[in-house]
């Protein structure tokens, strides 16, 4: 998959440096995926959540954090829409970032 900005998760992993390994494993792996379908996702992260609008959230450094991408399985592109501590996920609607 292309993802969309890696200097997104870099900005925030400045602020958080202990989200900076798990980040950077998490971009490594999904970087070089294939994913073509909501359960290709999930066969990798099974504690991936897809919800509506095509938006995967994917639980950072033990749920520490929370990453927000879009995805476009047709043409092999994840968007970051939102990376935050847990208490800031919880403030945001994931269908429409």
């Amino acid at each position: 998959m292309r993802i969309i900005a890696l200097s997104t998760l870099r900005t925030f992993w400045e602020k958080y440096p202990d989200a900076e390994t798990p980040l950077r494993a998490w971009y490594a792996l999904a970087s070089r995926a294939l994913w073509k379908t909501p359960a290709d996702i999930k066969l990798a992260y099974w504690n991936a959540s897809v919800t509506a609008n095509n938006r995967v959230v994917f639980n950072i450094k033990g749920n520490d954090y929370r990453l927000v991408v879009g995805v476009r399985f047709d043409k092999g592109l994840m968007y970051i829409r939102f990376i935050g501590t847990h208490r800031q996920y919880d403030r945001i609607e994931v269908e429409t970032m």
